[in-house]
Protein backbone atom coordinates (compact mmCIF):
# COMPACT_ATOMS: atom_id res chain seq x y z
CA UNK A 1 0.00 0.00 0.00
CA UNK A 2 2.56 2.46 0.48
CA UNK A 3 4.59 1.71 -2.66
CA UNK A 4 1.09 2.66 -4.69
CA UNK A 5 0.90 5.97 -2.57
CA UNK A 6 4.65 6.80 -2.71
CA UNK A 7 5.27 5.97 -6.40
CA UNK A 8 2.14 5.85 -8.31
CA UNK A 9 0.03 8.94 -5.75
CA UNK A 10 -2.57 6.71 -4.67
CA UNK A 11 -5.06 7.81 -2.11
CA UNK A 12 -4.97 5.00 1.71
CA UNK A 13 -8.53 4.40 -0.12
CA UNK A 14 -7.58 3.16 -3.41
CA UNK A 15 -4.00 1.48 -1.93
CA UNK A 16 -6.28 -0.37 0.00
CA UNK A 17 -8.61 -1.51 -3.41
CA UNK A 18 -4.85 -2.24 -4.71
CA UNK A 19 -4.79 -4.31 -1.98
CA UNK A 20 -7.66 -6.34 -1.86
CA UNK A 21 -7.88 -6.67 -5.80
CA UNK A 22 -4.53 -8.65 -4.95
CA UNK A 23 -5.26 -10.41 -2.37
CA UNK A 24 -8.30 -11.83 -4.12
CA UNK A 25 -6.66 -12.15 -7.78
CA UNK A 26 -9.02 -10.98 -9.80
CA UNK A 27 -7.72 -10.27 -13.10
CA UNK A 28 -10.52 -7.80 -14.94
CA UNK A 29 -9.68 -5.57 -11.59
CA UNK A 30 -5.71 -6.36 -11.79
CA UNK A 31 -5.70 -4.92 -14.92
CA UNK A 32 -7.50 -1.59 -14.62
CA UNK A 33 -5.26 -1.26 -11.58
CA UNK A 34 -2.32 -1.90 -13.49
CA UNK A 35 -3.31 0.86 -15.63
CA UNK A 36 -3.96 3.53 -13.01
CA UNK A 37 -0.63 2.58 -11.12
CA UNK A 38 1.49 2.64 -14.85
CA UNK A 39 -0.37 6.06 -15.28
CA UNK A 40 0.20 7.68 -11.71
CA UNK A 41 3.71 6.55 -11.80
CA UNK A 42 4.43 8.74 -14.91
CA UNK A 43 2.62 11.47 -13.52
CA UNK A 44 5.24 11.42 -10.83
CA UNK A 45 8.27 11.18 -13.46
CA UNK A 46 9.00 7.17 -12.96
CA UNK A 47 9.77 5.68 -16.63
CA UNK A 48 6.60 3.85 -17.46
CA UNK A 49 8.24 0.06 -18.00
CA UNK A 50 9.77 0.74 -14.58
CA UNK A 51 6.31 1.53 -13.24
CA UNK A 52 4.82 -1.72 -15.22
CA UNK A 53 7.94 -3.70 -13.56
CA UNK A 54 7.47 -2.70 -9.98
CA UNK A 55 3.42 -3.75 -10.63
CA UNK A 56 4.68 -7.00 -11.86
CA UNK A 57 6.55 -7.67 -8.99
CA UNK A 58 4.22 -6.50 -6.55
CA UNK A 59 1.62 -8.54 -8.25
CA UNK A 60 3.85 -12.27 -8.62
CA UNK A 61 4.52 -11.00 -4.66
CA UNK A 62 0.61 -11.03 -3.87
CA UNK A 63 1.04 -14.36 -5.08
CA UNK A 64 2.05 -16.01 -1.94
CA UNK A 65 4.36 -13.14 -0.21
CA UNK A 66 4.27 -11.75 3.85
CA UNK A 67 4.72 -8.34 5.65
CA UNK A 68 7.78 -8.19 7.52
CA UNK A 69 5.87 -8.94 10.80
CA UNK A 70 3.82 -12.30 9.67
CA UNK A 71 7.20 -13.60 8.18
CA UNK A 72 8.80 -12.88 11.56
CA UNK A 73 5.81 -14.84 13.11
CA UNK A 74 6.00 -17.67 10.79
CA UNK A 75 9.80 -17.90 11.14
CA UNK A 76 9.17 -18.17 15.53
CA UNK A 77 6.54 -20.62 15.16
CA UNK A 78 8.26 -22.71 12.72
CA UNK A 79 11.52 -22.98 15.18
CA UNK A 80 9.53 -23.55 18.53
CA UNK A 81 7.78 -26.34 16.64
CA UNK A 82 10.86 -27.72 15.34
CA UNK A 83 12.24 -27.26 18.84
CA UNK A 84 9.62 -29.53 20.64
CA UNK A 85 9.34 -32.01 17.93
CA UNK A 86 13.22 -32.72 17.80
CA UNK A 87 13.26 -32.65 21.62
CA UNK A 88 9.85 -34.24 22.94
CA UNK A 89 8.60 -36.12 19.72
CA UNK A 90 6.06 -38.18 21.25
CA UNK A 91 4.60 -35.09 23.28
CA UNK A 92 4.36 -33.42 20.13
CA UNK A 93 2.88 -35.70 17.58
CA UNK A 94 0.10 -36.72 20.20
CA UNK A 95 -0.89 -33.34 20.20
CA UNK A 96 -0.68 -32.71 16.80
CA UNK A 97 -2.66 -35.57 15.98
CA UNK A 98 -5.15 -34.86 18.26
CA UNK A 99 -5.56 -31.48 16.63
CA UNK A 100 -6.56 -33.28 13.52
CA UNK A 101 -8.03 -36.66 14.83
CA UNK A 102 -11.42 -35.47 13.15
CA UNK A 103 -9.90 -35.63 9.31
CA UNK A 104 -8.50 -39.32 8.84
CA UNK A 105 -6.35 -38.14 5.54
CA UNK A 106 -4.20 -36.05 7.82
CA UNK A 107 -4.33 -39.24 10.55
CA UNK A 108 -2.70 -41.10 8.10
CA UNK A 109 -0.05 -39.09 7.19
CA UNK A 110 0.72 -38.19 10.64
CA UNK A 111 0.97 -42.06 11.25
CA UNK A 112 3.15 -42.66 8.62
CA UNK A 113 6.04 -39.14 10.44
CA UNK A 114 5.35 -41.32 13.46
CA UNK A 115 6.97 -44.15 12.02
CA UNK A 116 9.96 -41.80 10.16
CA UNK A 117 10.56 -40.75 13.18
CA UNK A 118 10.83 -44.10 15.47
CA UNK A 119 7.31 -43.58 17.67
CA UNK A 120 5.38 -46.04 18.57
CA UNK A 121 1.67 -45.90 18.37
CA UNK A 122 0.16 -47.97 20.23
CA UNK A 123 -3.64 -49.56 19.06
CA UNK A 124 -7.02 -47.49 21.09
CA UNK A 125 -7.59 -49.64 23.97
CA UNK A 126 -11.14 -49.35 26.01
CA UNK A 127 -8.95 -49.32 29.39
CA UNK A 128 -5.75 -47.14 28.28
CA UNK A 129 -7.23 -44.76 26.27
CA UNK A 130 -8.62 -41.21 26.42
CA UNK A 131 -10.28 -38.85 23.94
CA UNK A 132 -6.95 -37.57 22.60
CA UNK A 133 -3.95 -38.63 21.42
CA UNK A 134 -1.60 -39.44 24.78
CA UNK A 135 1.72 -39.85 25.47
CA UNK A 136 2.44 -43.57 26.88
CA UNK A 137 6.30 -42.96 27.05
CA UNK A 138 9.32 -40.90 25.47
CA UNK A 139 8.80 -43.21 22.51
CA UNK A 140 5.07 -44.32 22.20
CA UNK A 141 1.98 -42.86 21.79
CA UNK A 142 -1.52 -44.23 22.71
CA UNK A 143 -4.41 -43.90 19.78
CA UNK A 144 -7.14 -41.66 20.87
CA UNK A 145 -10.58 -43.51 21.27
CA UNK A 146 -11.83 -39.70 19.29
CA UNK A 147 -10.39 -40.97 16.55
CA UNK A 148 -12.50 -43.89 15.64
CA UNK A 149 -14.98 -43.07 13.12
CA UNK A 150 -18.34 -43.90 14.51
CA UNK A 151 -17.51 -43.25 17.88
CA UNK A 152 -18.57 -39.64 19.31
CA UNK A 153 -17.03 -37.69 22.38
CA UNK A 154 -20.58 -37.83 24.29
CA UNK A 155 -19.49 -42.39 23.77
CA UNK A 156 -16.48 -41.55 24.96
CA UNK A 157 -16.53 -39.35 27.68
CA UNK A 158 -19.60 -41.53 28.90
CA UNK A 159 -16.52 -45.06 28.77
CA UNK A 160 -13.63 -43.03 29.93
CA UNK A 161 -15.71 -41.67 33.37
CA UNK A 162 -17.03 -44.73 34.37
CA UNK A 163 -13.29 -45.92 33.67
CA UNK A 164 -12.23 -43.18 36.85
CA UNK A 165 -14.57 -43.54 38.92
CA UNK A 166 -15.36 -47.60 39.41
CA UNK A 167 -11.46 -48.95 37.46
CA UNK A 168 -10.53 -51.17 34.68
CA UNK A 169 -13.35 -53.08 32.16
CA UNK A 170 -12.93 -56.67 33.09
CA UNK A 171 -14.82 -57.93 30.50
CA UNK A 172 -17.25 -57.27 26.89
CA UNK A 173 -20.23 -57.74 29.79
CA UNK A 174 -18.70 -56.19 32.30
CA UNK A 175 -18.54 -53.03 29.81
CA UNK A 176 -22.16 -53.23 28.45
CA UNK A 177 -23.65 -53.66 32.21
CA UNK A 178 -21.84 -50.29 33.04
CA UNK A 179 -22.00 -48.30 31.06
CA UNK A 180 -25.12 -46.23 30.09
CA UNK A 181 -26.63 -47.68 26.78
CA UNK A 182 -28.55 -44.76 25.83
CA UNK A 183 -25.25 -42.93 24.86
CA UNK A 184 -23.63 -46.19 23.43
CA UNK A 185 -25.37 -47.95 20.69
CA UNK A 186 -24.80 -51.29 19.33
CA UNK A 187 -22.71 -49.39 15.91
CA UNK A 188 -20.56 -47.88 18.74
CA UNK A 189 -19.59 -51.37 20.32
CA UNK A 190 -19.31 -52.76 16.86
CA UNK A 191 -16.71 -49.73 16.09
CA UNK A 192 -14.87 -50.22 18.86
CA UNK A 193 -14.47 -54.07 18.70
CA UNK A 194 -13.59 -54.07 14.66
CA UNK A 195 -10.75 -51.24 15.62
CA UNK A 196 -9.40 -53.45 18.25
CA UNK A 197 -9.54 -51.00 21.03
CA UNK A 198 -11.52 -53.91 22.81
CA UNK A 199 -9.24 -56.75 22.42
CA UNK A 200 -8.53 -57.13 26.16
CA UNK A 201 -11.90 -57.77 27.22
CA UNK A 202 -11.84 -60.98 24.71
CA UNK A 203 -10.31 -64.14 23.25
CA UNK A 204 -10.71 -62.20 19.92
CA UNK A 205 -12.29 -59.81 17.92
CA UNK A 206 -14.37 -62.88 16.45
CA UNK A 207 -15.90 -64.03 19.85
CA UNK A 208 -16.40 -60.31 21.00
CA UNK A 209 -18.41 -59.33 18.07
CA UNK A 210 -20.26 -63.20 17.48
CA UNK A 211 -21.18 -62.53 21.75
CA UNK A 212 -22.61 -58.59 21.42
CA UNK A 213 -25.71 -59.06 21.23
CA UNK A 214 -25.96 -61.45 23.95
CA UNK A 215 -24.44 -59.09 26.54
CA UNK A 216 -25.95 -56.09 25.54
CA UNK A 217 -29.58 -57.97 25.86
CA UNK A 218 -27.90 -59.20 29.33
CA UNK A 219 -26.92 -55.73 30.44
CA UNK A 220 -30.90 -53.87 29.20
CA UNK A 221 -32.30 -56.54 31.09
CA UNK A 222 -30.05 -55.40 33.99
CA UNK A 223 -30.98 -51.90 33.61
CA UNK A 224 -34.39 -52.65 33.68
CA UNK A 225 -34.11 -54.71 36.87
CA UNK A 226 -32.60 -52.13 38.44
CA UNK A 227 -35.38 -49.66 37.90
CA UNK A 228 -37.87 -51.38 39.20
CA UNK A 229 -36.01 -52.10 42.38
CA UNK A 230 -35.40 -55.87 42.05
CA UNK A 231 -32.89 -56.55 44.42
CA UNK A 232 -31.38 -60.02 46.08
CA UNK A 233 -31.68 -60.48 49.49
CA UNK A 234 -28.26 -58.81 49.91
CA UNK A 235 -29.18 -55.88 48.44
CA UNK A 236 -27.71 -56.26 44.76
CA UNK A 237 -29.61 -56.47 41.61
CA UNK A 238 -29.76 -60.34 40.62
CA UNK A 239 -29.81 -59.58 37.58
CA UNK A 240 -26.60 -57.98 37.39
CA UNK A 241 -24.55 -60.87 39.44
CA UNK A 242 -26.24 -62.64 36.76
CA UNK A 243 -25.08 -60.65 33.51
CA UNK A 244 -21.52 -60.40 35.29
CA UNK A 245 -21.47 -64.21 35.25
CA UNK A 246 -22.09 -64.18 31.74
CA UNK A 247 -19.19 -66.53 30.19
CA UNK A 248 -18.29 -65.38 26.14
CA UNK A 249 -19.00 -68.55 23.34
CA UNK A 250 -15.25 -68.81 21.85
CA UNK A 251 -15.53 -68.30 18.04
CA UNK A 252 -12.71 -68.66 15.95
CA UNK A 253 -10.87 -65.35 15.19
CA UNK A 254 -11.14 -63.58 11.64
CA UNK A 255 -8.32 -63.97 9.03
CA UNK A 256 -5.90 -61.53 9.22
CA UNK A 257 -7.75 -59.65 5.76
CA UNK A 258 -10.94 -59.42 7.76
CA UNK A 259 -9.05 -58.00 10.92
CA UNK A 260 -7.09 -55.31 9.03
CA UNK A 261 -10.56 -54.05 6.95
CA UNK A 262 -11.76 -53.71 9.89
CA UNK A 263 -8.80 -51.21 11.14
CA UNK A 264 -9.31 -49.61 8.02
CA UNK A 265 -13.18 -48.90 8.04
CA UNK A 266 -12.76 -47.58 11.48
CA UNK A 267 -9.27 -45.88 11.82
CA UNK A 268 -8.48 -45.33 8.24
CA UNK A 269 -5.52 -47.30 8.14
CA UNK A 270 -3.67 -50.29 9.27
CA UNK A 271 -2.67 -50.13 12.26
CA UNK A 272 -1.60 -53.58 13.47
CA UNK A 273 -0.36 -55.14 10.37
CA UNK A 274 -0.17 -54.77 6.83
CA UNK A 275 -2.27 -56.28 3.74
CA UNK A 276 0.97 -57.35 2.11
CA UNK A 277 2.32 -59.40 5.27
CA UNK A 278 0.87 -63.20 3.75
CA UNK A 279 2.89 -61.98 0.29
CA UNK A 280 5.90 -60.97 2.01
CA UNK A 281 7.72 -64.16 2.00
CA UNK A 282 6.84 -64.50 -1.70
CA UNK A 283 7.62 -61.28 -2.98
CA UNK A 284 11.36 -62.66 -4.64
CA UNK A 285 9.32 -63.70 -7.05
CA UNK A 286 6.68 -61.11 -7.89
CA UNK A 287 9.35 -58.18 -7.49
CA UNK A 288 12.60 -56.93 -8.71
CA UNK A 289 13.14 -55.26 -5.57
CA UNK A 290 12.01 -53.82 -2.40
CA UNK A 291 10.75 -49.90 -2.27
CA UNK A 292 13.14 -49.52 0.64
CA UNK A 293 16.13 -51.04 -1.49
CA UNK A 294 15.32 -48.57 -4.95
CA UNK A 295 14.42 -45.53 -2.53
CA UNK A 296 17.81 -45.58 -1.28
CA UNK A 297 19.70 -45.15 -4.35
CA UNK A 298 21.24 -42.55 -5.72
CA UNK A 299 21.51 -42.17 -9.69
CA UNK A 300 24.74 -43.16 -10.71
CA UNK A 301 25.77 -40.56 -13.46
CA UNK A 302 24.20 -36.50 -13.03
CA UNK A 303 21.37 -36.23 -14.26
CA UNK A 304 20.67 -33.56 -17.17
CA UNK A 305 17.06 -32.16 -16.82
CA UNK A 306 17.70 -31.57 -20.98
CA UNK A 307 17.91 -35.72 -21.50
CA UNK A 308 16.53 -38.81 -20.27
CA UNK A 309 18.26 -40.31 -17.17
CA UNK A 310 20.91 -42.44 -18.33
CA UNK A 311 20.16 -45.24 -15.92
CA UNK A 312 16.93 -45.75 -16.09
CA UNK A 313 15.72 -49.23 -16.30
CA UNK A 314 12.86 -51.32 -15.87
CA UNK A 315 11.22 -53.42 -13.09
CA UNK A 316 8.48 -54.78 -11.28
CA UNK A 317 7.58 -53.44 -7.67
CA UNK A 318 4.07 -55.01 -5.93
CA UNK A 319 2.78 -53.04 -2.83
CA UNK A 320 -0.70 -51.79 -1.81
CA UNK A 321 -1.94 -48.41 -3.50
CA UNK A 322 -2.68 -45.93 -0.93
CA UNK A 323 -3.43 -42.79 -2.80
CA UNK A 324 -4.41 -42.06 -6.06
CA UNK A 325 -4.47 -38.22 -7.83
CA UNK A 326 -4.95 -37.30 -11.01
CA UNK A 327 -2.48 -34.18 -12.59
CA UNK A 328 -3.95 -33.37 -16.28
CA UNK A 329 -3.12 -36.49 -18.48
CA UNK A 330 -1.25 -38.09 -15.94
CA UNK A 331 -3.08 -40.65 -13.30
CA UNK A 332 -0.42 -41.34 -10.27
CA UNK A 333 -0.83 -43.31 -6.86
CA UNK A 334 1.85 -44.25 -4.28
CA UNK A 335 2.56 -47.85 -3.46
CA UNK A 336 3.62 -48.92 -0.21
CA UNK A 337 5.38 -52.51 0.43
CA UNK A 338 5.40 -51.61 4.10
CA UNK A 339 9.47 -51.17 3.61
CA UNK A 340 8.69 -47.87 2.09
CA UNK A 341 6.71 -45.97 -0.31
CA UNK A 342 6.94 -44.98 -4.28
CA UNK A 343 5.14 -43.04 -6.27
CA UNK A 344 3.91 -44.71 -9.97
CA UNK A 345 2.78 -42.07 -12.46
CA UNK A 346 1.27 -43.28 -15.82
CA UNK A 347 -0.52 -41.83 -19.04
CA UNK A 348 -4.39 -41.79 -19.88
CA UNK A 349 -4.28 -44.79 -21.89
CA UNK A 350 -2.50 -47.19 -19.45
CA UNK A 351 -4.37 -45.78 -16.81
CA UNK A 352 -8.03 -46.76 -18.96
CA UNK A 353 -6.51 -50.10 -19.67
CA UNK A 354 -6.14 -51.00 -15.90
CA UNK A 355 -8.67 -48.85 -14.19
CA UNK A 356 -10.41 -51.78 -12.71
CA UNK A 357 -7.07 -52.54 -10.28
CA UNK A 358 -6.43 -49.11 -10.02
CA UNK A 359 -8.45 -48.49 -6.49
CA UNK A 360 -7.01 -47.60 -2.83
CA UNK A 361 -6.18 -50.81 -0.69
CA UNK A 362 -5.96 -53.14 -3.71
CA UNK A 363 -2.00 -54.95 -3.80
CA UNK A 364 -1.19 -54.95 -7.55
CA UNK A 365 2.65 -55.73 -9.15
CA UNK A 366 3.22 -52.82 -11.43
CA UNK A 367 5.84 -53.15 -14.41
CA UNK A 368 7.41 -49.98 -15.52
CA UNK A 369 10.43 -47.74 -15.97
CA UNK A 370 12.07 -46.37 -13.07
CA UNK A 371 14.04 -43.26 -13.18
CA UNK A 372 15.31 -40.82 -10.80
CA UNK A 373 12.85 -37.50 -10.55
CA UNK A 374 15.17 -34.29 -9.50
CA UNK A 375 12.46 -32.09 -8.99
CA UNK A 376 11.26 -34.52 -6.32
CA UNK A 377 14.50 -36.21 -5.57
CA UNK A 378 12.89 -39.39 -5.60
CA UNK A 379 12.68 -42.12 -7.89
CA UNK A 380 9.63 -42.95 -9.82
CA UNK A 381 8.34 -45.43 -11.43
CA UNK A 382 6.62 -44.88 -15.10
CA UNK A 383 4.28 -47.64 -15.29
CA UNK A 384 3.43 -49.69 -18.09
CA UNK A 385 1.67 -52.91 -17.15
CA UNK A 386 -0.12 -54.03 -13.62
CA UNK A 387 -1.81 -57.21 -12.61
CA UNK A 388 -3.43 -58.22 -9.63
CA UNK A 389 -0.81 -59.75 -7.01
CA UNK A 390 -3.54 -62.89 -5.92
CA UNK A 391 -3.53 -63.46 -10.05
CA UNK A 392 0.09 -63.06 -10.40
CA UNK A 393 0.84 -65.48 -7.50
CA UNK A 394 -1.66 -67.71 -9.09
CA UNK A 395 0.19 -67.94 -12.04
CA UNK A 396 3.70 -68.51 -10.85
CA UNK A 397 3.04 -71.16 -7.88
CA UNK A 398 3.60 -74.69 -8.80
CA UNK A 399 3.11 -75.91 -5.14
CA UNK A 400 1.28 -75.50 -2.49
CA UNK A 401 3.32 -76.92 0.69
CA UNK A 402 0.83 -78.38 3.51
CA UNK A 403 2.57 -78.95 7.12
CA UNK A 404 0.27 -81.73 8.96
CA UNK A 405 0.10 -80.54 12.93
CA UNK A 406 1.55 -82.68 14.95
CA UNK A 407 -1.44 -82.50 17.44
CA UNK A 408 -3.33 -85.02 19.26
CA UNK A 409 -6.43 -85.37 17.65
CA UNK A 410 -4.84 -84.80 14.18
CA UNK A 411 -7.02 -87.37 12.65
CA UNK A 412 -10.12 -85.12 13.14
CA UNK A 413 -8.69 -82.74 10.51
CA UNK A 414 -8.46 -85.36 7.64
CA UNK A 415 -12.13 -84.84 6.44
CA UNK A 416 -12.30 -81.48 6.60
CA UNK A 417 -8.73 -80.91 4.66
CA UNK A 418 -10.77 -82.77 2.32
CA UNK A 419 -13.45 -80.50 2.04
CA UNK A 420 -11.05 -77.17 1.85
CA UNK A 421 -9.24 -78.80 -0.93
CA UNK A 422 -11.82 -80.15 -3.14
CA UNK A 423 -13.80 -76.76 -3.43
CA UNK A 424 -10.12 -75.30 -4.68
CA UNK A 425 -9.82 -78.16 -7.35
CA UNK A 426 -10.07 -75.90 -10.62
CA UNK A 427 -6.17 -75.05 -11.03
CA UNK A 428 -2.59 -76.02 -11.98
CA UNK A 429 -0.99 -76.22 -8.68
CA UNK A 430 0.14 -79.58 -7.00
CA UNK A 431 -0.56 -79.96 -3.41
CA UNK A 432 1.97 -81.21 -1.32
CA UNK A 433 1.71 -82.98 2.49
CA UNK A 434 4.21 -82.37 4.71
CA UNK A 435 3.90 -85.38 7.43
CA UNK A 436 6.30 -85.67 10.47
CA UNK A 437 6.42 -87.31 13.48
CA UNK A 438 7.93 -89.91 15.74
CA UNK A 439 7.12 -92.97 13.66
CA UNK A 440 7.39 -91.29 9.74
CA UNK A 441 8.84 -88.40 7.81
CA UNK A 442 8.06 -87.13 4.30
CA UNK A 443 6.07 -85.48 1.76
CA UNK A 444 2.78 -86.98 0.14
CA UNK A 445 2.19 -85.09 -3.67
CA UNK A 446 -1.61 -85.31 -4.21
CA UNK A 447 -2.57 -86.66 -7.74
CA UNK A 448 -3.64 -84.00 -10.54
CA UNK A 449 -7.40 -84.60 -10.03
CA UNK A 450 -6.18 -82.74 -6.87
CA UNK A 451 -4.47 -79.75 -8.57
CA UNK A 452 -5.82 -76.44 -6.79
CA UNK A 453 -6.24 -72.71 -7.44
CA UNK A 454 -3.61 -71.36 -4.63
CA UNK A 455 -5.90 -68.34 -3.66
CA UNK A 456 -5.49 -65.79 -0.71
CA UNK A 457 -9.11 -67.29 0.63
CA UNK A 458 -7.56 -70.90 0.42
CA UNK A 459 -4.81 -70.33 1.98
CA UNK A 460 -6.23 -68.77 4.73
CA UNK A 461 -8.91 -71.49 5.27
CA UNK A 462 -5.75 -74.27 5.44
CA UNK A 463 -4.26 -71.70 7.89
CA UNK A 464 -7.26 -71.28 9.60
CA UNK A 465 -7.99 -75.20 9.51
CA UNK A 466 -4.33 -76.38 10.61
CA UNK A 467 -2.77 -73.24 12.43
CA UNK A 468 -0.18 -70.46 11.65
CA UNK A 469 2.41 -70.93 8.97
CA UNK A 470 1.05 -74.58 8.14
CA UNK A 471 0.40 -73.79 4.43
CA UNK A 472 2.83 -72.07 2.13
CA UNK A 473 3.40 -71.64 -1.92
CA UNK A 474 6.62 -72.91 -3.68
CA UNK A 475 7.40 -70.85 -7.32
CA UNK A 476 10.25 -73.40 -8.40
CA UNK A 477 9.99 -76.52 -10.57
CA UNK A 478 11.98 -78.63 -8.63
CA UNK A 479 11.13 -81.88 -7.65
CA UNK A 480 10.38 -82.12 -3.67
CA UNK A 481 12.73 -84.72 -1.90
CA UNK A 482 11.39 -87.24 -0.42
CA UNK A 483 7.96 -86.97 -1.90
CA UNK A 484 5.45 -89.93 -2.51
CA UNK A 485 2.97 -89.55 -4.81
CA UNK A 486 -0.80 -90.32 -3.87
CA UNK A 487 -3.54 -92.27 -6.46
CA UNK A 488 -6.20 -89.93 -7.72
Amino acid sequence: MQIAQVLAGYTLGGADLLRRAMGKKKAEEMAKQRSVFVDGARARGVDARLAAHIFDLMEKFAGYGFNKSHSAAYALLSYQTAYLKAHYPAAFMAAVLSADMDHTDKIVTLIDECAHIDLTVLPPDINSSCYMFAVADQRTIRYGLGAIKGVGRSAVEAIVGERERHGPYRSLVDLCRRIDLARLSRRVFEALIRCGSLDGLGANRATLMANLEQALQASEQSARSREAGQVDFFGSSALAAASAALSLKPVAEWSPSQRLAGERETLGLFLTGHPIAPYEQDLRYFASGRIADFASERPSVPVDSARSYTDARTVKLAGLIVEIRRRGPRVSFMLDDRSGRMEVTMFEEVYQRHRELIVKDTLVQVEGTLRFDEFSDAWRLAARQLQSLDTVRERLARHLLITWPDVADAAKLVSPLEAVLREARDGQCTVLLRYRSREADGTLSFGDDWKVRPTRALLERLEHLLGSGTARLSYGLESVPGSTALAN
